[in-house]
């Protein structure tokens, strides 16, 4: 009997163990070629969502993903190689993150501060009249 307790107890363990390694991947996992990060506000720190991410191989779009809530992203899979990395959203300043390696079953962590795009067009006053 306390045979049979035993292996139902390891059993337990085991599925327990299994269950909890089969979730949902998470930013950091781990898992092959992949890259992970966040955009936040170069000022406030605050996330920024809907970000546009796009990893470029060898001239090539790769892959393009979005950021979200939490301004967090992940490319999964990505071929190994060097890649630049394209942050796009209105409003900011576009960010390019060249020459990242990505390397066979390494993970990779790129996190991004983005600068609001603040255009002021500089013009000479229509009323300035030079030399006087």
């Amino acid at each position: 009997m306390k045979q049979k307790l035993l292996m139902l107890a390891l059993g337990l363990m085991g599925a327990t163990a299994s269950f909890a390694n089969g979730g949902t991947p998470g930013p950091g996992d781990g898992r092959k070629d992949e890259l992970n990060g966040t955009v936040v506000h170069s000022e406030t720190k605050k996330p920024i969502k809907d970000v546009t991410v796009t990893a470029i191989l060898i001239s090539k779009k790769e892959k393009v993903e979005v950021t979200n809530e939490e301004g967090g992203f992940s490319f999964d899979e990505l071929k190994p190689g060097v890649y630049k990395f394209v942050f796009e959203k209105a409003g900011y300043r576009k960010i390019t993150k060249e020459k990242v390696i990505i390397k066979t079953d390494e993970a990779f962590q790129l996190n991004i501060e983005m600068i609001e795009n603040i255009d002021y067009d500089i013009m000479p006053s229509p009323f300035h009249v030079g030399g006087l």
